[in-house]
């Protein structure tokens, strides 16, 4: 007969311990005592355990799976217009090396860093979670290779889009349109919205281009119910804007639903632009000017970049790999009309 394979929840439960605590105690980490930890590598052996992952890497080190840690409410990835087609890019990329991706999840009993090491995984790619999460720190400073997309933490490889200069082009493209009165919806706090806001303000100083002060709203990501509401309440303002940038292409689409049902035609009296440069930003009508991420490249390259550190730990330089998107024209962005 076939003898059952020990699991570490099988060594949680004859401690009488969390499985993260006997996870820490077989990775050898030091926040938990030291009698604990024997205690638990003795129990370990005893039913003999052998992780998976180790048995597989016993000659080459490299289980040949790699974890993804992407927090959005599905907690896939998969429902998310942008990083779908950055996460699709990745596995593509990492398939083609001979890895696996399996998605982190936490628990009440297991941290990321906890998942990560019961997994085995070679390395990790972090996107879209909050990176001041303790838990995503924890994980961002273990010996685990790690690549993020769009966050850049000091002594690790960074994959980003180009935030500041798709603003710059985006807002440039509308001035040269004509617009001088652009408002800008931007989306919650984050390194990538700053960098926006950044470029946003610098870009119209350089073009002699006055904001006022209620013409830069905040909205959460793709929330068009909020963008609906905030364009609202730009388009009642006594000197209204000519032109709206929005933090994203489907928080775009609320804004025009505002706009038309407040009699206004799009472009003719109000000009509309997004941000991502997703499929659906070219089927509405007018198709929606938007700066589009190269997601194909954000993606392939995280995945090249993490293989590369797991491969070749010794030669693989840590650096921030910046990746330009381009101006899609659309049909939403036209000249402002001229007042009588």
């Amino acid at each position: 007969m076939a003898r059952k394979m020990v699991a570490m929840k099988d060594i949680a439960t004859a401690c009488g311990v969390s499985i993260a605590t006997v996870s820490k105690a077989l990775n050898d980490q030091s926040d938990i005592g030291k009698e604990t930890k024997e205690h638990i590598r003795s129990v370990a052996e005893k039913m003999g355990y052998f992780p998976n992952s180790a048995a597989k890497a016993l000659k080459t080190n490299i289980t040949k799976n790699i974890g993804v840690l992407f927090a959005d409410d599905s907690r896939s990835g998969l429902t998310h217009d942008y990083f779908s087609h950055v996460l699709d890019s990745f596995k593509r990329r990492a398939e083609k090396s001979g890895f696996d991706i399996t998605f982190i999840s936490n628990t009440d009993e297991m941290s990321y860093l906890a998942h990560a090491r019961y997994r085995g995984f070679d390395g990790v790619v972090i996107a879209c979670v909050d990176f001041y999460d303790p838990e995503v720190e924890e994980l961002v400073r273990s010996d685990i290779p790690v690549v993020t997309i769009d966050h850049i933490f000091n002594n690790r490889i960074a994959i980003v889009s180009d935030n500041s200069k798709g603003m710059k082009d985006l807002f440039t493209f509308c001035y040269n349109k004509g617009h001088r009165k652009i408002a800008y919806i931007h989306g919650m706090d984050s390194s990538v919205t700053q960098n926006r806001v950044s470029s946003f303000y610098r870009t119209a100083e350089s073009l002699d281009v006055e904001i006022p002060e209620n013409y830069i709203r905040e909205a959460a990501y793709r929330d068009t119910d909020e963008t609906y509401e905030i364009t609202k309440e730009l388009l009642r303002l006594a000197d209204p804007p000519t032109c709206i940038l929005y933090p994203d292409d489907l928080s775009a689409i609320g804004g025009m639903n505002a706009i038309r049902e407040s009699g206004l035609k799009i472009p003719e009296d109000v000009s509309v632009a997004g941000f991502d440069g997703i499929p659906i930003a070219s089927k509405i009508n007018p198709p929606l000017t938007t700066l589009a991420q190269d997601t194909e490249s954000i993606g392939s390259m995280a995945a090249s970049k993490l293989i590369d550190l797991i491969t070749n730990p010794r030669s693989a330089l840590i650096e921030q790999v910046t990746v330009e998107g381009a101006i899609v024209p659309g049909g939403s962005v036209a000249a402002p009309k001229i007042k009588k």
